[in-house]
């Protein structure tokens, strides 16, 4: 989680905000577009085990 939101800033300070769509810009607006799914993914693979691990105590 901790390299998804590395990556994200990193992205982030990498876009030209007057034209955010052209050139290295479009890269790193997929970068950031990436990373911030993959910070959701793990999250909500965290939340599910600790769902589990209560419906399996109970």
């Amino acid at each position: 989680m901790a390299l998804a939101i590395a990556s994200c800033i990193f992205n982030l300070t990498q876009i030209d905000w007057s034209d955010p769509i052209t050139g290295k810009s479009s890269v790193a607006v997929i970068g950031v577009i990436s990373s911030a799914s993959a910070f959701l993914l793990l999250l909500i693979l965290i939340l599910s085990k600790r769902v589990a691990q209560k419906l399996k105590n109970s």
